[in-house]
């Protein structure tokens, strides 16, 4: 089972050590005390508020798609040449960015501040954690 401080707990919801502390106070996450006296909250549990309070903006794209890892987001930057661009978005606190070619973000429309959907293809993406022995 994972443990994590609440400075941790914060960082990973995107909110003040003291709202945590107010989540614990109010029974929302279930704080207790380490073996050095510093209040934790589970992980799964943590996990499992960050689910149910997760917002995503409406994805403007209005497809179906077999593709599960959709990021709404601004375009933050664009960077072409002849063949190809790099385009950057902001979705929520995460920088993504792509690669495709200038025709594509041209017929796209793409430029700084437009509206746009990241698709992760899952088979693509690489999880790492802390080394563990």
């Amino acid at each position: 089972m994972t443990f994590l401080r609440v400075a941790q707990a914060a960082t990973f919801m995107g909110v003040s050590d003291d709202t945590v502390r107010r989540w614990i106070e109010q029974g929302a996450l279930t704080g207790q005390k380490n073996s050095v006296g510093h209040t934790v909250v589970d992980g799964a549990e943590l996990a499992e508020l960050a689910r149910r309070n997760a917002v995503s903006p409406e994805d403007p794209a209005r497809v179906s798609s077999s593709a599960r890892n959709r990021l709404v987001g601004l375009v933050t930057a664009v960077k072409s040449d002849p063949v190809m661009s790099q385009v950057e978005l902001q979705c929520g606190p995460h920088r993504i960015v792509s690669l495709m070619s200038t025709e594509a973000v041209e017929e796209l429309g793409l430029e700084p501040g437009s509206v746009a959907t990241a698709v992760v293809k899952s088979t693509a993406v690489i999880v790492e954690t802390e080394g563990r022995k």
